[in-house]
């Protein structure tokens, strides 16, 4: 039997097991930097060949911090002490004294790294899943068909509330009618929930290509979801306008969103896309985010125990169910192997 206050614990923190985008990958140059994610504190940078590590923030001699020390290149160097630890957490050196049984030891949680379409993901495992599993991309991210231009955010939420917001479509023609490209449709609605082989689409059943009129959850590794907004042709080639994004875990209160902007283009239709897009769209769609981060920062931290939900919310409350169903199993696997 699981706990009932172990399940919302990791809920809140973070389901394990998954790959996350952490960071754009611009935010990882020379020196390192310190995060945290999933309540766990990290330390990111890159190596001589410009691959990016990242291990647990914390010297294992004295606790200090290891982002606040010096890259070398295939390993960090503690501020403290000197201490020497590389990628895999291994201690390499112990500078004061020779020898140190410190040494060769791996003393320190590594955490593996993959970095694509601009952004570094990171791979979150608990005791009975030290070795990452595959990480799938939505098609918009995984095929070079796509542009796809990275826009990121800190929000002062649960980011339980952030990925109920997202599969949450009726909000577009409410929160939104005053934007550029959420100001037609209907604002009411018949919604259906469909299954796909990685996830689920919540629609809305009597319009289609009008405003948010859907979203799709997919979890291949990560976690994800999907939305497209119809645009006019004067807004850029590529047929509709396409969000893919990521909810990453901070801590119970702190949450970061990686949205992508992508649209079906190659070549240099593409350039003129992201051309258009970066001096003319790119505020506009700010601005409609930052109209999201306000509702939710702004919400208790205990809405969601004295909520009234309907029809609308069937997809938000489906998706609830899923991410509890996963916390339940990890919670059984690792009572069962203790």
């Amino acid at each position: 039997m699981v706990d009932s206050q172990a399940l919302e614990q990791l809920l809140n923190r973070g389901l394990m097991n998954q790959w996350y985008p952490v960071l754009p990958s611009w935010a990882v140059a020379g020196a390192p930097i310190g995060i945290t994610r999933l309540s766990e504190n990290l330390v990111l940078w890159r190596d001589e060949n410009g691959a990016a590590h990242a291990i647990e923030d914390r010297c294992p001699h004295r606790g200090a911090r290891l982002s606040l020390g010096w890259n070398l290149g295939d390993r960090l160097a503690c501020w403290y002490h000197g201490i020497e630890v590389d990628g895999t957490g291994t201690v390499r050196k112990v500078p004061a004294v020779h020898p140190c049984p410190l040494e060769g030891r791996r003393a320190v949680k590594s955490y593996p790294v993959k970095e694509t379409r601009g952004a570094i993901f990171v791979y979150f495992g608990d005791a009975l899943h030290a070795e990452p599993c595959a990480l799938e991309l939505p098609e918009q991210l995984a095929s070079d068909e796509y542009g796809a231009i990275l826009c990121f955010a800190k929000w002062k939420c649960n980011y339980r509330y952030a990925i109920d917001n997202v599969m949450d479509p009726m909000h577009g023609a409410y929160l939104h009618a005053m934007s550029h490209s959420m100001a037609s449709g209907d604002k009411t609605a018949n919604m259906q929930l469909r299954k796909t082989p990685t996830g689920l689409i919540f629609e809305k059943t009597n319009q289609r290509d009008v405003n948010f009129d859907w979203t799709e959850f997919g979890d291949t590794g990560a976690m994800w979801l999907r939305l497209e907004i119809p645009y006019r042709a004067s807004a850029g080639p590529g047929g509709n306008f396409g969000i893919a994004g990521f909810v990453t875990p901070v801590d119970e209160a702190h949450c970061m969103v990686f949205f992508w902007r992508t649209r079906k283009c190659t070549g240099w239709v593409r350039d003129v896309w992201q051309f258009m897009y970066r001096s003319k769209l790119e505020g506009l769609h700010w601005a409609v985010l930052e109209q999201d981060r306000v509702v939710l920062e702004n919400m208790a931290p205990n809405a969601r125990s004295r909520e009234f939900l309907y029809q609308h919310d069937t997809g938000l409350a489906r998706l609830r169910r899923i991410l509890e169903k996963k916390a339940e199993a990890q919670l059984e696997a690792l009572q069962k192997a203790a």
